[in-house]
């Protein structure tokens, strides 16, 4: 991972991981005061946030929030279409600014964009999309840039409001976790799919060509999802899901740890025993022939039964594969592959941290015997958040890799919806009017 990642900030073309510049060299550090808006758009909802600041003594005044869904048709329209409807709905939020919020005279407001498909970033306030992911297919939108997309839409709305910083959700989560404590350095995000953002020391990015930004650190976006090695422990049943997936050959380490595919590995495995040593009887199950039928929360439902008689495992059974008994057996056989592939994917995760840990050199004590820096990871995602055997066994793992020492100055903490509030936080960190405060 390490190498890959010096491969990445070299710029090499052939890199599993991609490490982008996100053009965010300034983290929020507890000053910024004002009023600033918020938009993340990350899959099927999005949502708008305003967050009034009132720097180090006040920290974060009050704020609000409203989650909107975009209606199908529009996730496969014209790109004018939908930065029309996500306008409109942030023109309504806007209305409803109530008097605990106060835009200084003169101001115009300012947005943080938080969008979470892979965009190529020319700055901390553009950026063209790649591609669109998450059953969006828009392709006029494709290779432009989604600030100026968004920016004429609300124009169009007469809505006056400055983009002030695009990121994707996990920089947002960064900038959130650093707000909340100053001695984070990376996030990471497990949840559907996976990425990691850290502090990088701007020095030890060969491929950065502009002036060193003044603070002497740059965020990098890693894009670990899409990191591969033949020291991956990849099964017939990776592979065989790799294979029929929308993307194969891509995203090999997301689909051995995210929560897109924890699920479908376990019902691969089970489908393979009720084949060859008919797990639930003379007949396979046709419900457990449907990719993905298996969920992860029905996984992690499963995987926390602790009644005598795995209950919840029976009745997850009778529901999704349609065999309505099991016996006592068959529920633990099914218990310990969901244990199986959930440490698998804890364990992997894990190592992906210590990874970021040792590019940043805090993997071990320092050489000159001083005290060993705090170090704090946020982390977000339903994953983490929800799957309490995958987080304690991540948590595990990681104290394990960092050995007593090192490990107790490691910090792995729950950065709920970081994203939101990270986005604003970045908007305040990279306003028009910094300068003038």
């Amino acid at each position: 991972m390490v190498t890959e990642m010096e491969r990445g900030l070299r710029g090499d073309s052939h890199a599993m991981v991609k490490m982008l510049i996100t053009y965010v060299d300034n983290l929020p550090t507890g000053n910024e005061q004002g009023l600033f808006y918020a938009l993340d758009l990350g899959g099927t909802n999005f949502r708008v946030l305003r967050v009034q600041l009132g720097g180090k003594e006040k920290r974060v005044v009050q704020q609000q929030y409203e989650e909107v869904s975009i209606p199908p048709h529009l996730m496969v329209g014209t790109s004018m279409e939908l930065f029309d409807f996500i306008a409109s709905a942030l023109s309504k939020f806007v209305d409803t600014e109530g008097d605990d919020f106060h835009l200084p005279e003169g101001r115009q407001r300012e947005l943080g964009f938080t969008f979470s498909f892979p965009v190529s970033q020319t700055s901390i306030s553009s950026g063209t999309l790649i591609k669109w992911t998450k059953g969006f297919s828009i392709n006029d939108a494709v290779g432009e840039d989604v600030v100026s997309e968004l920016g004429k839409a609300m124009e169009r709305q007469g809505l006056d409001m400055k983009i002030t910083a695009l990121v994707n959700d996990t920089v947002g989560t960064l900038a959130g976790g650093r707000y909340a404590d100053n001695s984070v350095v990376a996030a990471i995000i497990l949840g559907t799919g996976t990425n990691a953002a850290y502090v990088e020391n701007a020095n030890a990015i060969p491929k950065w060509t502009g002036l060193l930004p003044r603070s002497g650190n740059m965020v990098i976006n890693t894009e670990w999802g899409s990191f591969k090695s033949d020291k991956l422990p990849l099964s017939e049943f990776d592979k065989a899901m790799d294979f029929e997936s929308l993307n194969p050959g891509e995203q090999i380490y997301e689909k051995l740890i995210s929560g897109m595919y924890l699920g479908e590995i376990v019902r691969r495995i089970l489908l393979k025993l009720a084949h060859d040593a008919a797990l639930f009887g003379d007949v396979v199950p046709s419900k457990l022939e449907q990719p993905f039928v298996l969920r992860t929360p029905d996984m992690s439902a499963m995987h926390h039964d602790s009644s005598h008689d795995l209950k919840t495992v029976g009745a997850k059974l009778k529901d999704i594969v349609g065999v309505p008994d099991t016996s006592l057996e068959v529920r633990y056989i099914t218990s310990h592959i969901c244990d199986i592939v959930a440490e698998r994917a804890a364990r992997l995760a894990a190592a992906g941290i210590y990874g970021v840990l040792k590019k940043l050199g805090r993997d071990k004590m320092p050489k000159d015997g001083s005290k060993m820096p705090r170090t704090v990871i946020a982390l977000d995602g339903g994953l983490y958040e929800h799957y309490k055997k995958f987080s304690s066994c991540l948590e595990s793992t990681l104290t394990d890799l960092l050995g007593d020492d090192v490990s107790s100055s490691v910090v792995t903490k729950l950065a709920n919806d970081g994203s939101g509030i990270g986005a604003a936080l970045l908007a305040a960190s990279h306003s028009q009017y910094a300068e003038i405060d």
